[in-house]
């Protein structure tokens, strides 16, 4: 089973850069896309073969996730199930015969770290909700999360490091959640590969000069590790300033 995770930075301008193709090429068995930057019925968007599914914020034009799937899962659910967080379209939920797989849009801290407190709320009630889950069946876990963990992850840690994605708080929140029982899937496989990023700014070149930071994850249950066959990341896909994220599961 392929899983491919992509922020796509607005599916709709990402329609214009090639994403359909992208989608053929790749042949996933499930897509999921962070911030679509739509709401359901703002566009006629899907792929021949593919349920749909979607989250958007109430905020127009603003986070918001989407899922599509060749498999039909058991059930679907959206956000966290607290009203405090569930209004920008963060999360979906699907539910397999083997596993849950969350699709998430974690929070950004913001200029100044301007959410920073608020993204606190979110890390300790976004762990509670997957260990949740992980009681009652494995789970994968994908989507932007928002943090560099080590400073492997990016190029240039050291003039970085306090900026969000990369503090002290968020590094350590996902410390905490591989603690919990969560194993971060890339670096499972390649431990010491450097240059290995799924964001690059705008600004500076910096996608041309690779200096990116790796955002993008694909987090796994541990008891679920041996049904992983690879991991992978995706540069030379373009269409936003984030790549796709893949994953290979025996399943």
């Amino acid at each position: 089973m392929k899983l491919v995770s992509w922020n796509v930075n607005g599916i709709r301008a990402c329609l214009g850069k090639g994403l359909s193709d992208y989608v053929a090429q790749a042949g996933a068995d499930v897509y999921c896309f962070q911030e679509t930057k739509m709401q359901p019925g703002q566009a006629d968007i899907g792929w021949e073969g593919y349920h749909a599914y979607w989250n958007g914020a109430e905020k127009k034009g603003y986070s918001g996730t989407a899922v599509f799937t060749r498999v039909e899962p058991q059930s679907v659910s959206y956000g966290l199930g607290l009203e405090e967080h569930d209004r920008e379209g963060r999360v979906i939920t699907v539910e397999f015969n083997g596993f849950y797989l969350v699709n998430v849009y974690t929070p950004n801290a913001q200029r100044e770290l301007t959410r920073l407190d608020y993204r606190m709320e979110w890390e300790d009630a976004f762990r509670a909700y997957l260990l949740g889950l992980d009681s009652v069946k494995p789970v994968v876990v994908c989507g932007d999360l928002n943090v560099a963990h080590q400073e492997i992850d990016l190029k240039h840690p050291k003039s970085n490091r306090g900026n969000a994605g990369f503090t002290d708080q968020e590094r350590a929140k996902m410390t905490q959640l591989l603690e919990a029982g969560f194993v971060d899937s890339f670096r499972a496989f390649y431990p010491d590969r450097t240059g290995a990023y799924s964001w690059w700014s705008y600004m500076r070149n910096a996608r041309a000069n690779n200096a990116g930071w790796r955002i993008d994850y694909f987090l796994v249950s541990q008891r679920l590790m041996p049904q992983v066959q690879d991991s992978a990341i995706h540069p030379e896909v373009m269409g936003s300033d984030h790549c796709p994220v893949s994953l290979l599961l025996e399943a």
